[in-house]
């Protein structure tokens, strides 16, 4: 099983949150860019105001996991932030919204 490539660096999620196009979903919102590679990275923001480390960290798996899933339909070469949503309860988190949200998404942004 390939790792996933991820932004790690401030100034990584800055550049593409300064000169991203963003799409809004449900419960996430996606900030896509160009990197100019063969793969995909992706970084995920989840505020501390929202809740505790336990559960930002079940969130991201959440995210990681679906973004595991459907990493082989899309089109190669991009930047990829998620941001939760943190209007939305924790109570309310849910795999398969998170899975439709980035379906809808991808389709929009063309990544598909």
């Amino acid at each position: 099983m390939k790792k996933i490539k991820t932004l790690k660096k401030n100034y990584e999620f800055e550049n593409v949150l300064k000169k991203g196009k963003f799409y809004i979903g449900k419960q996430i919102t996606i900030y896509i860019t160009n990197n100019k590679k063969e793969v995909n990275q992706i970084g995920i923001a989840i505020s501390k105001k929202t809740c505790h480390a336990v559960k930002r960290n079940w969130i991201k798996r959440k995210i990681r996991e679906n973004y595991r899933l459907i990493q082989k339909k899309l089109k190669k070469g991009y930047n990829i932030v998620f941001i939760w949503n943190k209007k939305v309860p924790i109570e309310q988190t849910d795999f398969h919204i998170i899975e439709k949200d980035m379906q809808k998404i991808f389709q929009k942004a063309g990544l598909l």
